[in-house]
């Protein structure tokens, strides 16, 4: 099973940036409504649901909380009429960096003008649709720690019927399978006693983009910085390589 070595040396990097700021209450309080209204209320019979809910927790929301978010999603909290739908970006960042955008918004209008606003601060482009995701495949990626025995992962994640896996730092690894087959995916590996931390859909690109320009760098993450702080963002996916100690005076 090849590993995708280049992508986890950016999800590696772009963590450093992700852990200045986690995901607000807001964000992911939008996935679980989405999640709602795309299955049904009941987590135990809805994957998306029951993923968000995990994150919530994760992240320390509270219990109340997230069942509000359940009702929103399902119509049933009062006076609640928002109607968010998932909506993918796409656009350059400085370096002819690749970048996807995925959004839950309510309001197109403001997003697109919240995210052309940061693009063109930042050195960047918002696109047209289909601009970048060319280069860009959905995976379903499952993050599982504590992985002491690899022959063991390598026999569960065939079972499961995963296309590749990547060990990382610190006995983490990630996991790679067609979309439609996370949830086998993420089951087999539990039952097979692995931890799985996280479970979800990710794009993975096909060719990546070398920034060693110390401006463009800075430019580059604080652009990355910029969008993952607009409550309408959920995540966003790049395709950029950059040395270590660049991305650190970078950050500076």
């Amino acid at each position: 099973m090849a590993g995708h070595s280049k992508w986890a040396n950016i999800k590696r990097q772009k963590a450093v940036v992700d852990a200045r700021k986690g995901k607000t209450f807001t964000q992911l309080s939008r996935a679980i409504i989405v999640a709602v209204r795309s299955g049904i209320p009941d987590p135990a019979g809805n994957f998306q649901l029951r993923t968000a809910i995990d994150k919530a927790k994760a992240a320390g929301i509270p219990n109340d909380n997230i069942e509000r978010a359940i009702a929103k999603g399902a119509g049933t909290f009062g006076g609640d009429n928002s109607n968010f739908e998932a909506i993918r970006y796409e656009g350059y960042g400085p370096g002819g960096v690749a970048i996807l955008i995925e959004a839950l918004t309510d309001n197109r209008n403001r997003t697109a003008a919240d995210l052309r606003v940061a693009f063109s601060k930042n050195g960047g482009n918002l696109g047209e649709t289909g601009c970048v995701s060319w280069m860009f495949d959905q995976k379903g990626v499952c993050t599982v720690q504590g992985v002491v025995d690899e022959e063991q992962l390598l026999e569960a994640s065939l079972e499961g019927g995963a296309e590749s896996y990547e060990m990382a730092e610190d006995e983490m690894a990630e996991v790679f399978s067609e979309v439609e087959n996370l949830e086998t995916l993420s089951k087999t590996l539990k039952d097979k006693g692995f931890k799985v931390t996280d479970a979800e859909l990710r794009w993975i690109p096909s060719n990546t983009v070398e920034v060693t320009d110390s401006d463009q760098a800075r430019s580059l993450l604080k652009l990355i910085d910029t969008l993952e702080g607009l409550d309408d963002v959920q995540n966003v996916t790049s395709n950029f390589e950059m040395a270590e100690n660049l991305m650190a005076l970078s950050m500076v």
